[in-house]
């Protein structure tokens, strides 16, 4: 096998995978703006329901990513899927949050119920979401 051919597809990886990033990037400040609590300064300050909250909203919306870029034939229909993906993970942290009253509140105080409910509600919708851009 040519070392030439074996690096065909490397300028796609390189476009999709910079397309992710940008899009994971866009993600973390976007639902970092729109959560009441400031994610980052309550990670670093050690709040495990912080962590587990906001590391499975990431995923949440990682899953979908992922499978818009398996399963999508274009950037643009890639990126169009990212932004749906995008919204549904911010429409869970609202509907969480009608769930569990104060649910900002109960993070900062390092509630780790409250922390694993987002994230399961933010995996479950990732993962649903990702088999739902599959053809």
């Amino acid at each position: 096998m040519d070392i030439m051919q074996s690096l065909q597809g490397v300028d796609d990886f390189l476009l999709y995978f910079a397309t992710a990033v940008v899009a994971e990037a866009i993600f973390v400040a976007l639902y970092m703006a729109v959560t009441p609590h400031h994610e980052a300064r309550l990670i670093k300050a050690g709040n495990t329901a912080a962590a587990v909250s906001f590391g499975g909203a990431v995923i949440g919306f990682t899953l979908p990513l992922a499978s818009a870029i398996a399963f999508n034939v274009s950037l643009p229909g890639t990126v169009v899927w990212a932004v749906v993906a995008l919204v549904v993970q911010l429409a869970v942290f609202l509907l969480t949050n009608l769930f569990l009253r104060d649910l900002s509140r109960r993070i900062e105080e390092g509630d780790l119920a409250a922390g694993i409910t987002v994230a399961v509600a933010s995996l479950v919708s990732g993962m649903v979401s990702a088999v739902c851009m599959t053809d």
